[in-house]
Protein backbone atom coordinates (compact mmCIF):
# COMPACT_ATOMS: atom_id res chain seq x y z
CA UNK A 1 0.00 0.00 0.00
CA UNK A 2 3.48 2.60 0.27
CA UNK A 3 3.31 5.49 2.82
CA UNK A 4 0.09 6.43 4.02
CA UNK A 5 -0.82 9.63 1.90
CA UNK A 6 -2.72 11.30 4.91
CA UNK A 7 -1.34 12.13 8.56
CA UNK A 8 -1.68 9.33 10.73
CA UNK A 9 -1.75 8.99 13.93
CA UNK A 10 -0.67 5.25 15.73
CA UNK A 11 -1.93 4.19 19.41
CA UNK A 12 -0.74 1.28 20.66
CA UNK A 13 -0.89 -0.51 23.62
CA UNK A 14 -2.13 -3.64 26.14
CA UNK A 15 -5.49 -4.22 26.87
CA UNK A 16 -7.24 -1.72 28.99
CA UNK A 17 -4.57 0.87 28.82
CA UNK A 18 -6.79 3.41 27.77
CA UNK A 19 -5.48 3.52 23.95
CA UNK A 20 -9.13 3.11 22.63
CA UNK A 21 -10.49 6.10 24.36
CA UNK A 22 -7.53 8.00 23.55
CA UNK A 23 -7.87 7.07 20.02
CA UNK A 24 -11.03 7.96 19.77
CA UNK A 25 -11.08 11.53 21.55
CA UNK A 26 -8.07 12.28 19.37
CA UNK A 27 -9.80 11.64 16.11
CA UNK A 28 -13.02 13.70 16.94
CA UNK A 29 -10.33 16.45 17.92
CA UNK A 30 -8.42 16.22 14.75
CA UNK A 31 -11.81 15.18 12.79
CA UNK A 32 -9.58 11.98 11.41
CA UNK A 33 -10.93 8.72 10.55
CA UNK A 34 -10.85 5.99 13.38
CA UNK A 35 -9.92 2.44 13.45
CA UNK A 36 -9.97 -0.19 16.47
CA UNK A 37 -8.12 -2.91 14.91
CA UNK A 38 -8.71 -4.63 17.99
CA UNK A 39 -12.27 -5.40 16.95
CA UNK A 40 -11.51 -6.55 13.75
CA UNK A 41 -9.78 -9.31 15.16
CA UNK A 42 -12.43 -9.58 18.00
CA UNK A 43 -14.94 -10.64 15.39
CA UNK A 44 -12.74 -13.70 13.82
CA UNK A 45 -12.74 -15.02 17.19
CA UNK A 46 -16.52 -14.37 17.72
CA UNK A 47 -16.77 -15.84 14.15
CA UNK A 48 -14.99 -19.30 15.09
CA UNK A 49 -16.82 -19.73 18.55
CA UNK A 50 -20.15 -18.85 16.41
CA UNK A 51 -19.76 -21.94 14.27
CA UNK A 52 -18.13 -23.91 17.65
CA UNK A 53 -14.47 -23.82 16.38
CA UNK A 54 -11.06 -22.99 18.48
CA UNK A 55 -10.04 -19.85 17.88
CA UNK A 56 -6.76 -20.76 18.77
CA UNK A 57 -6.98 -23.47 15.36
CA UNK A 58 -5.04 -21.77 12.59
CA UNK A 59 -7.27 -23.33 10.02
CA UNK A 60 -10.66 -22.12 11.51
CA UNK A 61 -9.19 -19.10 12.30
CA UNK A 62 -7.83 -17.98 9.05
CA UNK A 63 -11.20 -19.18 7.23
CA UNK A 64 -12.95 -16.73 9.73
CA UNK A 65 -10.47 -13.72 8.76
CA UNK A 66 -10.42 -14.19 5.25
CA UNK A 67 -14.19 -13.71 5.34
CA UNK A 68 -14.82 -10.94 7.66
CA UNK A 69 -15.74 -7.48 5.74
CA UNK A 70 -13.48 -4.85 7.93
CA UNK A 71 -16.08 -2.14 7.23
CA UNK A 72 -19.09 -3.93 8.66
CA UNK A 73 -17.51 -4.81 11.78
CA UNK A 74 -16.41 -1.01 11.69
CA UNK A 75 -20.17 -0.01 11.48
CA UNK A 76 -21.04 -2.55 14.45
CA UNK A 77 -18.35 -0.87 16.64
CA UNK A 78 -20.82 -0.82 20.20
CA UNK A 79 -21.93 -4.26 19.54
CA UNK A 80 -22.02 -5.63 23.05
CA UNK A 81 -20.51 -9.23 22.04
CA UNK A 82 -18.25 -7.60 20.15
CA UNK A 83 -16.80 -5.93 23.24
CA UNK A 84 -17.39 -8.67 25.34
CA UNK A 85 -14.91 -10.61 27.82
CA UNK A 86 -15.10 -13.46 25.73
CA UNK A 87 -14.77 -11.64 23.06
CA UNK A 88 -11.98 -10.02 23.66
CA UNK A 89 -10.22 -14.13 24.98
CA UNK A 90 -10.93 -14.87 21.75
CA UNK A 91 -9.30 -12.11 19.93
CA UNK A 92 -6.25 -12.67 21.83
CA UNK A 93 -5.93 -16.30 20.63
CA UNK A 94 -6.47 -15.34 16.69
CA UNK A 95 -3.96 -12.59 16.95
CA UNK A 96 -1.48 -14.88 17.35
CA UNK A 97 -2.06 -16.48 13.87
CA UNK A 98 0.45 -15.19 11.12
CA UNK A 99 -2.13 -15.86 8.95
CA UNK A 100 -4.93 -14.13 10.58
CA UNK A 101 -2.69 -11.46 10.87
CA UNK A 102 -2.10 -11.43 7.28
CA UNK A 103 -5.88 -11.89 5.94
CA UNK A 104 -6.63 -8.62 7.60
CA UNK A 105 -3.31 -6.25 7.09
CA UNK A 106 -4.62 -4.38 4.12
CA UNK A 107 -7.82 -3.96 5.47
CA UNK A 108 -6.15 -1.71 8.01
CA UNK A 109 -3.29 -0.14 5.73
CA UNK A 110 -5.52 0.89 3.57
CA UNK A 111 -7.72 2.25 6.00
CA UNK A 112 -4.28 4.45 7.30
CA UNK A 113 -3.71 5.15 3.51
CA UNK A 114 -6.86 6.35 2.54
CA UNK A 115 -9.25 7.46 5.68
CA UNK A 116 -13.11 7.12 5.11
CA UNK A 117 -15.71 9.42 4.73
CA UNK A 118 -13.07 12.42 2.87
CA UNK A 119 -11.47 12.49 6.40
CA UNK A 120 -8.02 14.32 6.01
CA UNK A 121 -5.89 12.08 8.28
CA UNK A 122 -6.45 8.63 10.67
CA UNK A 123 -6.05 7.21 13.97
CA UNK A 124 -5.55 3.99 14.66
CA UNK A 125 -5.01 1.97 17.96
CA UNK A 126 -4.05 -1.89 18.41
CA UNK A 127 -1.05 -3.22 18.95
CA UNK A 128 1.09 -3.27 15.87
CA UNK A 129 0.09 0.25 14.36
CA UNK A 130 3.62 1.62 14.51
CA UNK A 131 5.44 -1.15 14.16
CA UNK A 132 2.90 -3.04 11.02
CA UNK A 133 0.71 -1.58 9.78
CA UNK A 134 1.92 2.37 10.00
CA UNK A 135 5.49 2.54 10.53
CA UNK A 136 5.70 6.07 8.75
CA UNK A 137 2.81 7.39 10.97
CA UNK A 138 3.89 11.15 12.06
CA UNK A 139 2.53 10.17 15.48
CA UNK A 140 3.29 7.19 17.71
CA UNK A 141 2.12 6.53 21.22
CA UNK A 142 2.65 3.68 23.26
CA UNK A 143 -0.03 4.16 25.85
CA UNK A 144 0.90 1.96 28.83
CA UNK A 145 -0.15 0.97 32.44
CA UNK A 146 0.62 -1.22 35.31
CA UNK A 147 -1.57 -4.47 35.20
CA UNK A 148 -2.98 -3.83 38.57
CA UNK A 149 -4.15 -0.71 37.14
CA UNK A 150 -5.43 -2.31 34.06
CA UNK A 151 -7.34 -5.16 35.34
CA UNK A 152 -9.11 -2.80 37.70
CA UNK A 153 -10.45 -0.84 35.21
CA UNK A 154 -11.49 -4.05 33.39
CA UNK A 155 -12.84 -5.97 36.07
CA UNK A 156 -15.08 -2.18 36.18
CA UNK A 157 -15.70 -2.02 33.05
CA UNK A 158 -17.27 -6.17 33.04
CA UNK A 159 -19.42 -4.51 36.61
CA UNK A 160 -20.99 -1.87 34.49
CA UNK A 161 -22.07 -4.11 32.34
CA UNK A 162 -23.98 -6.51 34.54
CA UNK A 163 -21.35 -9.33 33.93
CA UNK A 164 -19.77 -11.67 36.53
CA UNK A 165 -16.27 -11.23 37.55
CA UNK A 166 -14.03 -11.28 40.50
CA UNK A 167 -10.61 -8.77 40.04
CA UNK A 168 -8.32 -11.82 40.82
CA UNK A 169 -9.38 -13.94 37.80
CA UNK A 170 -9.42 -10.90 35.39
CA UNK A 171 -5.93 -9.71 36.08
CA UNK A 172 -5.10 -13.45 35.96
CA UNK A 173 -6.61 -13.13 32.47
CA UNK A 174 -4.79 -10.02 31.75
CA UNK A 175 -1.10 -11.40 32.76
CA UNK A 176 -2.03 -14.14 30.65
CA UNK A 177 -2.85 -11.93 27.81
CA UNK A 178 -0.26 -9.59 27.50
CA UNK A 179 2.19 -12.40 27.50
CA UNK A 180 1.15 -13.86 24.81
CA UNK A 181 0.66 -10.44 23.00
CA UNK A 182 4.57 -9.72 23.95
CA UNK A 183 5.92 -13.10 23.23
CA UNK A 184 4.06 -13.94 20.18
CA UNK A 185 6.77 -14.35 16.76
CA UNK A 186 4.78 -12.09 14.83
CA UNK A 187 3.59 -8.54 15.59
CA UNK A 188 4.82 -8.78 19.46
CA UNK A 189 3.05 -5.55 21.41
CA UNK A 190 5.66 -3.34 22.21
CA UNK A 191 6.79 0.35 21.42
CA UNK A 192 7.45 1.14 17.83
CA UNK A 193 10.51 2.80 16.63
CA UNK A 194 10.08 6.69 17.86
CA UNK A 195 7.24 6.28 19.68
CA UNK A 196 6.56 8.26 22.72
CA UNK A 197 5.36 5.96 25.70
CA UNK A 198 2.26 7.64 27.90
CA UNK A 199 1.46 5.63 31.19
CA UNK A 200 -1.75 6.13 32.28
CA UNK A 201 -1.03 4.10 35.71
CA UNK A 202 -2.17 7.15 37.42
CA UNK A 203 -4.34 8.95 34.91
CA UNK A 204 -8.36 9.36 34.24
CA UNK A 205 -9.46 9.20 30.90
CA UNK A 206 -9.52 12.74 30.14
CA UNK A 207 -6.05 13.19 31.46
CA UNK A 208 -4.54 10.76 29.38
CA UNK A 209 -6.16 11.97 26.57
CA UNK A 210 -4.52 15.78 27.20
CA UNK A 211 -1.33 14.62 27.84
CA UNK A 212 -1.46 12.27 24.45
CA UNK A 213 -3.25 15.88 22.79
CA UNK A 214 0.00 17.26 24.19
CA UNK A 215 2.17 14.87 22.54
CA UNK A 216 0.47 15.23 19.26
CA UNK A 217 0.72 19.00 18.55
CA UNK A 218 4.23 18.56 19.78
CA UNK A 219 5.12 16.31 16.79
CA UNK A 220 2.88 17.87 14.70
CA UNK A 221 4.16 21.06 14.91
CA UNK A 222 7.99 19.81 15.40
CA UNK A 223 7.31 18.05 11.52
CA UNK A 224 5.69 21.26 9.97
Amino acid sequence: MGTPSFPVIAIDGPSASGKGTIAKKLAACFDFAHLDTGLLYRAVGLAVLKEGGDPADPAQAEKAALKLDGSKIMASAEDAALRSDEASLAASKVASIPAVRAALLNFQKNFAAHPPLGKKGAVLDGRDIGTIIAPDAKIKIFVTASAGARAQRRFKELQDRGQDATYAAVLEDMKERDARDAERTIAPTKPAEGAVVLDTTNLNAEQAFKEALKIANIVLAAKT
